[in-house]
């Protein structure tokens, strides 16, 4: 199972060897259909990923399953294969509270953070057309938001969910403001290897069945809206219209025609 050391409640690190969040909970739940089906325990490995990393270690058979965050779109489609959305999500960007900044606007001049490997960044630039800022990248989102935090960056722009997260776990979270437009909606889905069609209709049909008998929702209200571990933040994040819409219809489009049938 591949998994992310910070990737917001999707994935994360409890340290020692240990890791928990939405996605890594629903991949739990794959695994634990197909022992059903075996009758037998399988032995689960858990991995750490990256975002520079993740669609190669899928590629190369070291992950079966990646549960981190990753956006479902058609250039990924071309190297590996997505199981159903199960979170539609909104980026935008964190700043300051005292910087005056609210909209993507006032970015001219400015430091902007992104993660390295993610699609933010090509969505800012397609967004921000005329404004001319510094852009820099985080390793991973911690360090992106650790630039924001310290200083050396003005806005960090990524995934509405993730910057939730950091705001949450941050020393002072009364310091930061999530503002702007919404840059872009994009369907959140967990990643496994292309052409492995058994595996991936053992995942559809687990994803399926939690949220025809409300588990999702369930899963939803836990890692979203309430305190989780280790540190029992909230979130308080309410399920989105877009997420539920594609619960509704469950499906594994990616972000380009996933929008254009909305």
């Amino acid at each position: 199972m591949g998994v992310r050391e910070a990737s917001g409640v999707f994935s994360y690190s409890l340290g020692g060897g240990r890791y928990a969040g939405y996605h890594v909970e629903i991949c739990q739940k794959v695994i634990g259909d197909i022992e059903k089906r075996l009758g037998r325990r399988i032995d689960v490995q858990y991995v750490p990923v990256t975002s520079q990393n993740r669609i190669p270690m899928i590629q190369n058979g070291t992950v079966d399953i990646e549960c981190g965050s990753t956006t479902n779109n058609a250039i990924r489609q071309k190297d590996v294969a997505f199981l159903p959305t199960t979170f539609v999500e909104e980026v935008r960007m964190v700043v300051r509270a005292n910087s005056g900044i609210s909209n993507i606007g006032q970015l001219g001049g400015k430091t902007v953070v992104t993660t390295t490997g993610t699609t933010s960044a090509q969505t800012l630039r397609n967004r921000a057309t005329g404004v001319d800022f510094k852009e820099v990248f985080g390793r991973d989102h911690s360090d992106s938001f650790l630039q924001l935090e310290s200083g050396r960056a003005d806005a960090f722009v990524m995934d509405s969910s993730i910057l939730a997260g950091n705001i949450a776990a941050s020393k002072n979270p009364s310091d930061f403001r999530i503002v702007g437009e919404i840059l872009s909606a994009e369907p959140i889905a967990i990643m496994i290897r292309k052409d492995d069609s058994g595996f991936k209709r053992f995942g559809e049909e687990t994803i399926v069945g939690l949220i025809k008998t409300g588990e999702m929702s369930r899963l939803w209200d836990k890692w979203f809206t309430q305190p989780i571990p280790p540190r029992n933040l909230r979130l308080g994040l309410n399920l989105n219209e877009s997420t539920r819409a594609a619960w509704a219809v469950p499906n594994d489009r990616p972000v380009e025609d996933y929008f254009a049938r909305r």
